[in-house]
């Protein structure tokens, strides 16, 4: 792997495209007020969660339906201007960023359950609805939506970017859990893909080449995903070790013996910290292992004893169960609120996140290395991980005024991947590529595949304007 650029690895040079006054006045005209020029409003749709920065889109649309994305498509197609989809604003990568100008569509009020087939463990929805917003509203069918990314996301950028999150190790992730779709394509024309059906031989799989796509492709309209009933039985639990080794030496012979864990999430001393000031707990300040199982109360009871057992092998103690609802919540508030806490205990810093993923039987080798290189470093940083799977994240927290900080931390991200790629993972576990990851994708993939990824992108989407600047170059 070379060495990281600022070409390769941070955000590219801007090169704005032209946005016409006559395409501005043709938005106004059919959307009205749902069209927004105001500065705030743009700059608000011209940013995520993570440290890139880019100029705002020239416009917002305020998507109510499936057409009315269609119509802003076609006129920005018939402009040559390119078009962002925007749904909740979590990602990290810098999926939202205009880099080469354009409007933003914004699909937030797209955010109704369009059916519930209760029998058949699916439902359709809009985009715009959030995965806690799905859960509400399916709540009494004794069914859930398992995918949780920790930010209350929108279904349509959780499918854009192949999320997966905390339930992963039982559950997979949307690539697993998206069966069909309802797609705008780049010439504004509606399509559909796949079916309700759990399988199919018929063509090319669109719906894996859409998920995933970050809105290069299409912008999503419709989602159906798979449902999965409600747990009988749900116990959570944590455990303290005297190292992070210990903790990731428990999960892997959990993982290794087929205990089918529903979540577990390892939260390092640091972060454990940051997350007892931010959320007022009182947990013990050494590296953690916060568990969920699911089941019926006899198998959840079996479950939780075998990894008492292995936990107690590595030296795990402290055990403490979380059975209620109230007592779970609380205890998954405070893991969800990682980010926010570790952010907060360094004011006015920015979060350089990784989100690397290796196989589980090189786990423990290549985030032992991780902890190593960044502790020698001396920027602060937290970590946390969706290990089931194999998945982590470090948090760089920088100041954003800091070159030096942002160079030393962007060179440890770029040793990381390197790292997990040497040992057979990928460069981005959940988070997607964006613009962060693009160089990444060329060392993870090779030239030849990310070829043949620009071929698909030009032949679906001929001018460039779905979310250009993002994956990788044209």
């Amino acid at each position: 792997m070379n060495a990281p650029t600022a070409a390769a690895h941070l955000l590219p040079e801007i090169q704005l495209r032209d946005v016409p006054q006559a395409l501005i006045d043709a938005l106004q005209a059919r959307f009205g007020a749902q069209c927004s020029l105001a500065q705030a409003v743009r700059e608000q749709h011209g940013r995520d969660e993570g440290s890139l920065q880019a100029p705002p889109p020239s416009a917002v649309v305020f998507a109510e339906s499936t057409q009315d994305v269609a119509d802003a498509v076609k006129l920005a197609s018939d402009h040559n201007v390119p078009v962002i989809a925007y749904g909740a604003g979590s990602s990290l990568e810098g999926h939202l960023l205009a880099v080469q100008g354009g409007i933003s569509i914004d699909v937030s009020r797209m955010n109704r359950v369009l059916s519930i087939n209760a029998e058949d463990l699916t439902v359709t929805v809009q985009p715009g609805i959030t995965r806690k917003q799905l859960n509400e509203a399916i709540k009494d069918t004794g069914l859930f939506f398992p995918i949780d990314p920790g930010a209350d996301a929108s279904i349509g950028g959780m499918s854009a970017t192949r999320a997966s999150g905390t339930n992963a190790v039982r559950y997979g992730t949307m690539r697993e859990n998206v069966l069909a779709l309802e797609v705008v394509t780049a010439s504004g024309e509606v399509i559909h893909t796949g079916t309700r059906a759990k399988k199919s031989s018929a063509g090319y799989d669109l719906t894996r080449l859409m998920v995933g796509s970050e809105g290069t492709l299409g912008i999503m309209t419709e989602i159906t995903v798979r449902l999965y009933p409600l747990p009988e039985a749900v116990s959570a639990a944590i455990c303290s070790f005297p190292s992070i080794e210990a903790a990731v030496r428990t999960t892997i012979q959990t993982i290794q013996i087929g205990v089918p864990i529903a979540r577990v999430e390892l939260i390092d001393h640091h972060t454990v910290r940051m997350v007892n000031a931010h959320s007022k707990l009182t947990l013990r300040e050494e590296p953690m292992l916060l568990m969920e199982f699911h089941g019926s109360p006899a198998s959840v009871k079996e479950q939780a004893e075998m990894v008492q057992d292995i936990a107690s092998e590595f030296g795990g103690q402290a055990f403490e169960w979380a059975s209620t609802p109230e007592e779970r919540t609380r205890l998954w508030t405070a893991r969800h609120n990682a980010y926010f806490a570790a952010v907060q205990s360094r004011p006015g810093c920015r979060a350089i996140s990784t989100d690397t993923c290796v196989p589980i039987s090189r786990l423990a080798d290549c985030l032992l290395e991780s902890v190593d290189e960044v502790e020698a470093s001396g920027i602060p940083y937290f970590l946390v991980g969706h290990v089931g799977d194999g998945n982590f994240h470090f948090g760089y927290l920088i100041d954003p005024n800091s070159a030096e900080e942002r160079t030393k931390a962007e060179a440890m991200n770029h040793t990381l991947v390197a790292r997990a790629l040497s040992m057979g993972g990928t460069c981005t576990g959940e988070h997607g590529v964006g613009i962060h990851k693009m160089g990444f994708l060329l060392d993870e993939t090779g030239t030849g595949a990310v070829d043949m990824m620009r071929a698909i992108k030009r032949a679906l989407d001929p001018k460039n304007i779905l979310n250009p600047g993002k994956i990788f170059a044209l």
